[in-house]
């Protein structure tokens, strides 16, 4: 998450979206499962069903996703940051288990057909179920907007999945109304793979996030060229860039003229570290300055060496 919001402002901000989540999935949950239920339609049990898990998920966010906001201690010196991701990865893996629990549900309905019985209640509940959802999404992005929380995330775009879930089922009761129940399970079929799709997608971002990946060249060259920039700067070699948490963690060497005073040099070594600081996604950054030609033989095999 950015630097600007940590602290209480952000734990706040953060617990009242993922509180947004939890009773957004209790609601939808009692409304479908209730009309489900009077009306025989597998497709609203199905989807109340996949609302009981997002509502597993929306807890542990809840729970477990404020432990991010944490200062670092004893145990945690470098904070708390990959616990959020971590979050995110459990809310990717329940939404691709719950895609492809909908696709066997699907095929199955595809298979041995449905029985469902049709009623307006059954379309007035899946409509008020679209709304409750697409409310919890636009309140969930607003509040990350300001957050950029990974697990916010996941929990929004499960909201976006939910959405079409219910619409996939709406497309099902239709179905039944014209005399084409077969389109209830085609529906979900298509629809379980577009969430499957987002499962996978959200799990593999989150896993680069926990594993310390580095970013692309772009975010490299950034750098480079940010530290270049300095006046005082001779040459840029070491780069290392990987990510700790949801944030990059920068480790270079630069060189400068090693004739400088060291108060000068302490001076510089700050700024450049500030500088980096600023940039966009960088958490922290480590300089090392060195005198000025010692990294020569280094650039020349760099790729970034000409930047």
């Amino acid at each position: 998450m950015t630097g600007d919001a940590t602290g209480d402002g952000g734990r706040s901000g953060f617990a009242r979206a993922s509180w947004a989540n939890v009773l957004g999935n209790v609601v939808k949950i009692i409304a479908e499962g209730t009309a489900g239920l009077a009306f025989g339609s597998v497709a609203l049990l199905a989807d109340a069903a996949h609302s009981l898990a997002d509502l597993v998920a929306s807890v542990v966010v809840l729970v477990w996703g404020r432990s991010a906001f944490d200062e670092p201690d004893t145990t945690h010196p470098h904070g708390h940051d990959r616990i959020e991701p971590l979050t995110a990865l459990f809310v990717g893996a329940v939404i691709a288990l719950l895609g492809l629990n909908l696709l066997y549900r699907s095929v199955e309905g595809f298979v041995t057909g449905t029985d469902i019985e049709f009623s307006v209640l059954l379309l007035a509940a899946l409509g008020f179920a679209i709304v409750d959802m697409y409310l919890v999404y636009r309140y969930t992005v607003r509040i990350n907007e300001r957050l950029q929380s990974t697990a916010l995330a996941a929990l929004a775009k499960d909201c976006l999945n939910d959405i079409y879930t219910s619409v996939a089922a709406i497309v099902g009761v239709l179905g039944v109304l014209v005399g084409y129940p077969i389109l209830d399970p085609v529906a979900g079929g298509i629809v379980s793979l577009l969430v499957v799709y987002q499962g996978i997608e959200i799990g593999k971002e989150n896993v680069d996030y926990l594993i310390g990946a580095a970013p692309g060249p772009e975010k490299r060259g950034e750098i480079t060229d940010r530290l270049r920039s300095h006046p005082a700067v001779e040459g840029v070699h070491d780069l290392t860039v990987f990510y700790d948490g949801t944030v990059l963690e920068v480790e270079v060497h630069v060189e400068v003229d090693g004739d400088m005073p060291f108060r000068e040099a302490h001076d510089i070594e700050s700024e450049l570290a500030a500088s980096l600081r600023d940039l966009e996604d960088v958490g922290d950054a480590h300089v090392h300055l060195d005198p000025s030609g010692i990294g020569e033989w280094k650039e020349s095999a760099d790729e970034f060496g000409s930047l």
